[in-house]
């Protein structure tokens, strides 16, 4: 094994070993629609979706896409964080959708495909937006740990930045109205090699900046909310600091929270502080609030 990648993947496992816990059972007073495909018919890569018990006979509700973490290298899209998450906005007004997406391996580096496949998710909400009751100018991003990167570069790349993919769904906007990132890498420069991008930093320093959020902040971007614990010991809390720190220079509406005492991988009800207000209320302003608009 190659010694740059051997970090990567310890810190991975470790990760994986903290999500592998017993999943819990889908919640029965939502709806869950499982193993959706959502993308190429060759792709086994499949979405889970979360509906409210109750749907609106005419109005269009927001929908959020969900990434789930793991290191760029594992994770699944029914993770315990993933459920809560998601059952979380079911519960209060909103259509989740929950990814699976293309992992890396230390032979097969993904990016930008596992991009592209978070890309094409909201490509595919806007296409199914009639059946799924949804409405198409009403769609937020959050992801966890890898989830949380790849959240962000959803949230603050557009077409301009070259990082849409040319198709499926070309015909749709991948641009989503807000993005949560939840303690994701924002700087890799700063952050470690790692093996979704297949190069050390030292061999290609571009393409660890390319790869990375901090690059695409502008006052164009939606509002971003950013959670990080300080008891963090996969992805430190530094990083969340620059990102906030860019986006807050670049003009992009953001905040940064901090949860003392809080580790790597929690969901949105950490033993240190109930969470669900909090990004239930961004998620409230930026899509719910944009309806009465």
């Amino acid at each position: 094994m190659n010694m740059w990648i051997a970090p990567v993947l310890i810190a991975a496992t470790s990760v994986l070993a903290q999500e592998a816990s017993e999943k819990p059972r889908f919640p029965t007073d939502i709806r869950v629609e499982r193993a959706v495909a959502y993308l190429p018919p060759e792709r086994t890569e499949k979405a889970d979706l979360y509906f409210p018990s109750t749907m609106p006979a005419k109005t269009g509700l927001p929908a959020v896409l969900i990434i789930h973490g793991g290191g760029w290298t594992g994770g699944e899209r029914d993770a315990s964080r993933e459920i809560n998450i998601a059952s979380t906005l079911a519960r209060n007004g909103y259509v989740a959708m929950s990814i699976d997406y293309v992992l890396a391996t230390k032979e097969k580096a993904t990016w930008p495909q596992n991009l592209y496949d978070c890309k094409t998710a909201v490509r595919w909400l806007r296409k199914n937006a009639d059946r799924l009751q949804i409405d198409p100018g009403r769609i937020g991003v959050i992801g966890g740990s890898a989830g949380g990167h790849l959240a962000a570069m959803v949230a603050l790349t557009g077409p301009e930045d070259k990082l849409d993919p040319a198709e499926p769904y070309g015909e749709f906007s991948c641009r989503v109205q807000c993005g949560v990132d939840l303690y994701g890498p924002a700087e890799l420069p700063e952050y470690r090699d790692v093996v979704f991008l297949g190069k050390t930093f030292a061999e290609a320093p571009e393409l660890y900046r390319a790869a990375s959020p901090t690059r695409y902040a502008d006052k164009n971007d939606p509002p971003m909310l950013i959670l990080h614990g300080t008891a963090d010991k996969i992805v430190e809390l530094k990083q969340s600091k620059i990102l906030a720190e860019v986006l807050k220079k670049a003009g992009v509406e953001s905040e940064l929270v901090i949860v003392h005492g809080a580790t790597h991988t929690f969901d949105l009800q950490p033993k240190q502080r109930d969470l669900r207000p909090l990004v239930l209320g961004f998620f409230d302003k930026h899509l719910k609030a944009a309806q009465a608009k």
